[in-house]
């Protein structure tokens, strides 16, 4: 789900038409991933390794020494295989891979600048493709005005884009949401655009 420039820049224009009708600062993310999972082959691997001896125990006539070698073989075999990409994916917890998602949209929110705008109005929306996950985290200014709930809506049209694959038409959409939201509770002021009008990817 990779941007070419042209969608690049249709988001572009978008932050900047949407920031026209409000003082809010809109900021875009899209992670490739939100991390590599590296500590789940060494987990998998130790728990195969410790499962193992209990058939060998049973069905063989292995010495205690050559179970012992064959477990640190397993432990090294199943590190390994599922140190491939798309295992590793695959047997990290979706509770976990969506707890790494939401941390680096916060981590992206304070990396990018959206917590420093001088009115606090910035709007962090952050959309990681493997973990299939979409945040909107607005700065205390706006977040006092503008309940979570009220949210609901860019996020789902940004998700059902998604699942469409055509996340440059789910920015898009999300951003025109966003500035609706933002216009009735941060309408134009004096502030100068703070923040560059761009989609980071990540």
């Amino acid at each position: 789900m990779l941007l070419t420039a042209q969608d690049v820049e249709r988001i572009a224009q978008s932050i900047r038409r949407a920031e026209q009708t409000t003082s809010g600062e809109i900021v875009c993310v899209l992670a490739r991933r939100s991390s590599d999972y590296a500590f789940v082959p060494p987990l998998w691997g130790a728990f195969i390794a410790l499962a193992s001896p209990w058939p060998m125990l049973l069905f063989t006539d292995l010495s205690t020494r050559e179970i012992f070698a064959a477990q640190i073989a397993v432990f090294v075999v199943a590190t390994l295989f599922v140190s491939w990409g798309p295992v590793r994916f695959f047997l990290t917890p979706r509770a976990v891979k969506r707890a790494r998602a939401a941390r680096e949209a916060i981590e992206q929110f304070f990396s990018r600048g959206v917590s420093a705008t001088k009115s606090r109005t910035g709007v962090l929306i952050f959309v990681s493709c493997a973990e299939r996950y979409a945040r909107i985290v607005a700065d205390d200014a706006i977040a006092a005005k503008i309940a979570n709930d009220e949210w609901r809506g860019a996020l789902d049209l940004l998700l059902a884009h998604m699942r469409q694959e055509r996340v440059a038409d789910g920015f898009v959409a999300a951003i025109e949401e966003c500035a609706s939201l933002l216009a009735q509770h941060a309408p134009p002021g004096a502030n100068d655009d703070e923040l560059p009008d761009k989609i980071y990817v990540i």
